[in-house]
């Protein structure tokens, strides 16, 4: 057998499978230590380990055998996977409302690449519908693939081509827009198209997925028609991130884009409105509303594009201990707009203040946001608040940092006038901030206490 046929394999691994005659994509039974198992010997990443042969068993689910375990491998069959999905014309019908959907990358436009073990954004939006072909029981889906990154290389550049992108699809009468989009910074655009993409008659829908589209337990099928029925048949015309409610698949959540964010790294229920309740829930075949208040879908097409950033923007999340000299290398490469995340109320240490005095004299536009999330920035209460008030930090309401900083740099792209830009920062587009928040907008409950452990058995999680 030649290593072409071994692919990833070495070492101890690369001996035990040519001791046993076993190929990759070879369907095998293993015999080990620790039981015995059946699946398809998968190609290894070039730099993972030589101590471990990856199986995909009849679940679905990847499993790494360890060599040293391993009694007897007998090779039943062979064929060699092919994980690409074909792309397919959508079909079109007269009775589905027509909603465009731009792919930008991330899991949920992924696959395993078996090669180096890593997820990689190669579905083509034309490639999604492939692979959920229940989309065309919805809606009629135009594909625009604009970009194939991961969300973490998503940027200003990228929401001014979504945002100019958006507004030609409005004008053209489009009735609904979905953005395909990976999780991790997805709040970050759902903060800039609101301010971009003003005054929308129809749904603008930012949707992801946490497990990658092989995965049993991916939730990308569910949350693209969770999206489709969003854009084409809900009332809500706003920017929106759809996405899972419990971690079960009951039901999606529609949250607003200025007031959601990702709260766990791998739960498929990660995104949380954060200060108020989401917009609406959304099954596959209807939106319902919770919230009383959002701006509903128009027959018009008086959309107002505004795709400006200046990207001298940034966050600087205060810590015990910050030294002046954080500020001043900001301040020394040309950053013009900074959004402080600050503790309790609104503070930092006075170790600072000679360096916000000397990014004050510079024109550097500074505003105060809130580690804690919830809750409003109150910088009048304290000493330390009002001194940094009188220093030139503004305090930013309850907006949450990630969105002040979006706002700020989009704020900044329109104008350097510090009264210009403040009566932007503080002016609320879509609910950036509130007047206050509703008390079922805290809820962050501590499992092991008795009232807490009776309320779970009663819900779904």
């Amino acid at each position: 057998m030649t290593n072409d046929i071994f692919q990833g394999y070495k070492g101890r691994a690369l001996e035990v499978l040519k001791n046993y005659n076993v190929r990759v994509w070879g369907k095998a039974k293993v015999e080990t230590t620790r039981g015995n198992f059946e699946g398809t010997v998968l190609p290894r990443s070039e730099n993972d380990d030589d101590k471990h042969i990856v199986m995909k068993i009849a679940t679905g689910y990847n499993i790494g055998i360890d060599t040293d375990t391993i009694n007897n491998m007998t090779e039943e069959g062979y064929k060699k996977a092919n994980y690409a999905i074909p792309e397919k014309e959508f079909p079109y019908s007269d009775k589905n409302p027509n909603v465009k959907l731009f792919g930008t990358g991330g899991t949920i436009a992924s696959r395993l690449d078996y090669r180096t073990g890593a997820v990689i954004p190669a579905f083509s939006p034309g490639e999604l519908y492939g692979a959920v072909p229940e989309l065309a029981d919805i809606c009629n889906i135009d594909t625009e693939k604009v970009f194939a990154v991961f969300s973490e290389n998503m940027g200003p550049k990228q929401y001014i081509a979504l945002a100019k992108a958006i507004g030609k699809e409005i004008e053209n009468g489009i009735d609904g827009i979905m953005i395909g989009h990976g999780t991790d910074t997805l709040h970050h655009t759902g903060a800039a198209l609101t301010f971009m993409v003003q005054n929308s008659p129809v749904p603008i829908v930012l949707v992801g997925s946490q497990r990658s589209s092989d995965r049993p337990s991916s939730d990308a099928a569910l949350n693209l028609m969770h999206a489709a029925r969003t854009a084409g048949h809900g009332d809500i015309a706003e920017t929106l991130v759809c996405m899972f409610g419990p971690t079960s698949d009951e039901y999606g959540l529609l949250h607003k884009g200025t007031r959601v964010r990702k709260m766990h790294s791998s739960y498929r229920s990660t995104f949380r409105t954060i200060g108020d309740i989401p917009v609406a829930t959304v099954i596959k075949d209807a939106v319902h509303p919770i919230h009383k208040r959002y701006n509903p879908r128009r027959k018009d097409r008086n959309v107002i594009i505004k795709p400006y950033f200046d990207d001298r923007v940034t966050m600087l999340y205060y810590y015990p201990g910050m030294k002046p000299d954080t500020i001043d290398s900001l301040v020394d490469n040309g950053y013009k707009g900074i959004v402080f995340v600050g503790t309790g109320l609104g503070h930092v240490n006075k170790e600072l203040y000679p360096a916000i005095e000397r990014a004050q004299a510079k024109g550097v536009h500074m505003y105060m946001t809130l580690q804690t999330l919830w809750g409003y920035v109150h910088m009048f209460v304290y000493d330390t608040g009002r001194d940094m008030m009188a220093k030139g930090i503004i305090p930013a309401g309850n907006m949450l940092p990630e969105v002040a900083f979006i706002k700020l740099g989009w704020a900044l792209g329109q104008t350097q006038d510090p009264e210009e830009v403040k009566k932007l920062m503080l002016t609320p587009i879509n609910d950036e901030i509130t007047e206050r928040e509703p008390y079922n907008g805290y809820l962050i409950y501590q499992g092991g206490i008795p009232e807490v452990e009776e309320f779970i058995k009663k819900v779904h999680k």
